[in-house]
């Protein structure tokens, strides 16, 4: 029962991160695109993330955790390969959140304060970048995780 409950938490974690992501670039990204200029638009991403990114913190301490709390008890020698690569990719990507939490996102904020759209169009810009990549190596750890009986 206990286990169950580990996947639930570790399941919802993965939901928030990749849903998260999936929402952002792939519905509010274009629909903000066409109806916002830079100077409503970074503002709302910025306001967008400052939830996001706390959201997601919880996440991947849930996802790390519950991931840990399920792979000690067996260890690394007798755990599935897709285990293996989910453990991986899933420290790349939260790596990844990091960067974009502790660096791009201060500097989106940054720049929008000021008013320097074209400063945080560019932060803006590498986020972008970084969650495609989070969100593929996600949909790669979803792939190692299905993988894995």
């Amino acid at each position: 029962m206990f286990r169950q409950f580990l996947i639930y938490l570790h399941l919802l974690g993965v939901i928030v991160w990749i849903g998260g992501m999936s929402f952002a670039y792939f519905f509010l990204r274009p629909a903000a695109i066409e109806v916002l200029e830079p100077a409503q638009r970074l503002p709302l991403w910025a306001e967008t993330f400052a939830r996001f990114l706390r959201a997601v913190a919880v996440a991947v301490g849930v996802i790390v955790a519950s991931g840990l709390a399920m792979l000690l008890p067996i260890g690394l020698h007798k755990a599935p390969l897709g285990w293996h690569i989910m453990l991986a990719l899933g420290l790349v990507m939260a790596a990844i959140y990091g960067y974009v939490h502790l660096v791009l996102y201060p500097r989106l904020r940054t720049h929008c304060a000021a008013a320097s759209w074209p400063a945080a169009g560019q932060a803006l810009n590498g986020i972008r970048r970084l969650v495609a990549v989070n969100l593929a190596l996600g949909l790669c750890t979803i792939a190692a995780a299905i993988s894995a009986r």
